[in-house]
């Protein structure tokens, strides 16, 4: 069961009914939304039908949801979730563009990268200071000197911030710098952190594992929406498929697909699927056509020097390139750009 609050519900109000739903031996999960409050009913059938909520102060509804996944689903919305990071935009009236370096390796760097994104009509900035890697003898990142680095190019270029958290314990401290916590593919069903950057009360990025199912994709958003926080973005980055011309395969069809079991934003992520320069803008087009709600790619002043996936980064004419493609191909599908609102 789902309990959905008025707007102007309090929280004595919200406070009262988690202690009804306790009392008749049921869970309360209180997810607290940009828009609204969700409560998260549960319990067994018989607890389930027991509890009369409905005449509550502060409810606006409540409704039974079939899908396993409660919190994230689109049976509990009427119409998909914009989530806000720093003032911009993510969701279905907007198209978003989020760039930068994959990794942080100096300010002189992030700064360059962050300008160039900025300049392609990005809003929001990408870099890595946690970086997990396949190899442990690659760069792992700058940890919390990379942090510093970017909130530094913050201030400088005016976009808000989106890092990776790998660990539990790191949470915290990311949390004080970026103003999104990312959720890497090989972290998308490590249950502990996605409870932990659940209760941090930063929006969060979550990555599609490389062979997960939509159904799992959104029981670990689940997990997120469970400690609290609704403000969740998903992120299509490829699957591993049988061909090795590319690294991963980008599911186009995640796109439609997820935007209709569930109310959260979907965007993909063109570089880490490609893994090459040249099929990043075509696969970006796809997914803008597809109707995602944005795009997160690769930029990189001198990607020859690049300490990571410097082979899938943009510059120069490939950027201008996405440029065009993002200031042309989202008002064709009735979208105002993210970075139009923000001038």
């Amino acid at each position: 069961m789902v309990i959905v609050m008025a707007p102007g519900a309090t929280d004595a109000d919200i406070a009262s009914i988690v202690g009804h739903i306790e009392a008749h031996n049921g869970q309360a999960f209180v997810s607290r939304g940009v828009m609204r409050t969700i409560i998260g009913v549960v319990g067994t059938e018989d607890v389930l039908e027991t509890l009369d909520v409905g005449g509550l102060p502060g409810v606006a509804e409540t409704m039974r949801i079939t899908a396993p996944y409660k919190l994230v689903s689109a049976q509990n919305h009427d119409k998909r979730t914009t989530i806000r990071v720093g003032g911009v935009p993510i969701g279905p009236d907007t198209f978003t563009l989020i760039a930068g370096p994959c990794a942080v390796e100096t300010p002189e760097q992030t700064l360059e990268a962050a300008r160039m994104a900025k300049n392609a009509g990005a809003t929001l900035l990408r870099g890595g200071a946690y970086k997990p890697r396949t190899s442990p003898y690659a760069f792992q990142g700058l940890g919390v000197a990379g942090l510093r680095i970017l909130a530094e190019v913050r201030e400088e270029v005016g976009l808000p911030v989106v890092t990776e958290v790998t660990d539990a314990a790191d949470v915290e401290v990311v949390a004080e710098y970026a103003d999104m916590l990312q959720i890497g593919t090989r972290n998308m069903q490590n249950f502990g952190l996605l409870q932990a950057v659940g209760r941090v009360g930063r929006p969060v990025m979550l990555k599609r594992g490389l062979t997960a199912t939509y159904e799992e994709w959104l029981m670990a958003a689940e997990y997120v929406a469970q400690r609290g926080n609704l403000d969740i973005v998903l992120c299509e980055r490829g699957v591993r498929s049988f061909e090795p011309a590319i690294r991963n395969m980008l599911d186009v069809s995640a796109v439609a697909m997820v935007q209709r079991q569930s109310h959260l934003p979907v965007i993909v992520d063109p570089s880490h699927a490609a893994g090459r320069r040249d099929l990043v803008v075509p696969l970006a087009r796809a997914g803008i056509a597809a109707g995602a709600d944005g795009v997160m790619v690769d930029v990189h002043p001198h990607p020859e020097t690049a300490l990571c996936d410097g082979a899938q980064a943009l510059f120069g004419d490939a950027l201008d390139e996405l440029a065009r493609a993002v200031a042309t191909i989202p008002p064709l599908l009735g979208r105002t750009s993210a970075a139009h609102l923000a001038g």
